[in-house]
């Protein structure tokens, strides 16, 4: 027994890499930070994508979305502080407002704008092998690529990986001095991010990675069954440091359809991600079942001395066998990732506070579990000029994620009056519905909220909000919410990013009567519980979104696409320019 070893293995120190994006400086002394600065005129955005199946379409929304994220931040509206006068947008950034009137915030006119993806690869695990598809592992690095196929090609500034919006012409050399041609670009990279990678999505770890992980590894080997982050990755250390300005706005915009999977890399907890040859996870305890915060709740493969033998984790109840793994109906991999303490005894995620503290403390772990400078509130270009750190106040977090529009809206039938505030969702007590209590591991009171492979509670039959329950096989789990595709797809056996094939009474697809043919007419997501929990832990440096739009036949209308969650998303930054 004793088949667990999950402790996080450290690996050797990180020296020599002061000049580039790492928080451990050991070849210089650094200027003292000027600051905290609390108010910013520039924003570096960095968006998270996932790119794992069936996430095309959801690309295709988002990148109708862009222009007007960089109209409302390059030409910011005119507003009357009375609130008589209607809101308005001059012609341009340089236009006047109207009498009465004055611009939200000043215009901004330096941007960076960079993507990283869902996928880091298989934790260690053979479920996401490069040798499959390149995009399983991405690496936490920027992409600017056309597509997976074709890889990394997309013109960025000085070949960085990322864009940079500067029509004051204040670097050399210049950035892109057209907002359009900026916008243009990224919806090119948005696109290109496709959904070729890994099933074990990242979304949380994805931009932990890239912004603030101080030691990112260069590989994670695994032997004798332990998996052991080796070697520091200089070239994505290079990507933060051009990126990630100390004085500016740092704002992040998550974009998925799953609940978040960011499995630990080290240890054993890699076997959350293997399914070679059948291989499944040992059973949880019994007592995980009623009450997983129990001491004694773990896997039957960890050795608990001070905790009663469990007849149930070994055949015919002798504890002197191997423990039983579980029944293949109860660890399907697809669904490997939810409910973990309670099936299996363990957690196999980072904990979401580890996110939280990456967006607010000025200290954060590395490896080795010692408290290192934070990267996102460190000057990491030392020997430049600009020493002014932020403050945690310019660092939002937004997320276009897996949660009923109906739920995060002002008014649960009309989405044109805007998403709730941080405060709105706090007040309504939106939080506990959408959320629960994940530390004491209480669900969601929302019924679409709930992760599940059986059908829920309370939810009935041809609803507008997630259409019906569905037969998962026990290989999938409940959908939070669907939305109408633009166009209906043809879905012939074994499509890419196709749900048609999946079971017969699926709330997405439609068959022809005639032809017999599968046609797939609207998309889906699901509960995207750890990304709203961190949301939630923002307090107001938080914006959620559903990725579920309310409507995509009426460009011009307030509740176009993803336009209620991108204005709720410069409503935050607003706050702070």
């Amino acid at each position: 027994m004793g088949v667990f070893s999950l402790g996080l293995v450290a690996a050797g120190g990180c020296h020599g890499i002061s000049n580039v994006g790492g928080a451990i400086l050991d070849d210089v002394d650094p200027p003292v930070p000027e600051g905290p600065l609390s108010k910013a005129d520039k924003i570096d955005i960095l968006m998270m994508i996932d790119n794992s199946a069936s996430m095309a379409d959801k690309q295709q929304v988002l990148a109708l979305a862009l222009e007007e994220l960089m109209e409302s931040l390059t030409n910011p509206l005119c507003i009357d502080a009375t609130g008589i006068l209607p809101p308005s947008r001059p012609p341009s950034s340089l236009a006047a407002c109207p009498t009465g009137t004055s611009r939200w915030f000043a215009p901004v006119t330096d941007i960076h704008l960079g993507i990283v993806s869902s996928s880091i690869g298989g934790y260690g695990g053979d479920g996401c092998s490069p040798a499959l598809s390149p995009s399983n592992n991405d690496r936490g690095h920027l992409l600017a690529r056309w597509s997976p196929e074709q890889g990394e090609g997309i013109p960025t500034y000085q070949g960085k990986g990322f864009l940079s919006w500067d029509p004051a012409l204040r670097y050399a050399p210049p950035g892109e001095s057209s907002a359009v041609a900026v916008a243009t670009t990224f919806k090119q990279m948005v696109l290109g991010v496709g959904q070729e990678g890994c099933g074990f999505e990242a979304p949380l770890e994805g931009w932990y990675r890239f912004l603030a992980d101080p030691e990112p590894y260069q590989t994670l080997s695994v032997v004798n069954r332990v998996a052991t982050p080796e070697g520091i990755d200089t070239d994505l250390l290079q990507q933060r440091a051009d990126f990630l300005r100390p004085d500016s706005m740092l704002a992040i915009l998550m974009l998925t359809d799953e609940n978040d999977c960011s499995i630990r890399e080290g240890g054993q907890y890699y076997m959350a991600a293997t399914y070679s040859n059948n291989y499944r996870l040992p059973r949880a305890r019994a007592v995980c079942a009623t009450n997983p915060a129990d001491p004694c709740c773990t896997s039957c493969a960890v050795t608990m001395p001070e905790c009663p033998v469990d007849p149930t984790c070994y055949p015919g109840g002798d504890p002197t066998r191997e423990p039983l793994p579980l029944p293949v109906d109860d660890d399907r991999p697809n669904v490997r990732c939810f409910d973990q303490k309670r099936r299996f005894g363990i957690d196999f995620l980072y904990p979401t506070d580890r996110y939280v503290q990456a967006l607010t403390s000025s200290a954060i772990t590395n490896r080795q579990g010692d408290l290192v400078p934070n990267p996102i509130f460190s000057d990491l270009n030392p020997n430049d000029a600009n020493a002014t750190v932020r403050d945690p106040g310019l660092v939002i977090l937004g997320g276009i994620v897996g949660v009923p529009w109906q739920e995060l809206a002002r008014d649960p039938a009309d989405l044109t009056q805007g998403f709730k505030s941080p405060q709105e969702l706090t007040a309504s007590g939106t939080w506990s519905a959408i959320v629960g209590d994940p530390q004491n591991h209480v669900a969601p009171s929302s019924p679409y909220m709930k992760e599940s492979i059986v059908p829920r509670a309370g939810i009935t039959q041809g609803n507008p909000i997630n259409g019906n329950e569905w037969a998962t096989n026990n290989d999938d789990l409940q959908f939070a919410c669907i939305f109408t595709l633009p166009e209906p797809v043809l879905c012939p056996p074994g499509a890419q990013g196709c749900d048609c094939n999946k079971s017969e009474n699926i709330p997405l697809c439609e068959r022809d009567p005639i032809t017999n043919e599968l046609t797939q007419t609207k998309a889906k997501a699901y509960p995207g519980l750890r990304q709203l929990s961190v949301i939630q832990q923002m307090g107001e440096q938080g914006v959620a979104g559903s990725i579920c739009p309310a409507q995509l036949d009426n460009p011009t209308a307030d509740d176009f696409g993803y336009r209620p969650a991108i204005r709720a998303f410069v409503e935050r930054m607003a706050t702070r320019l």
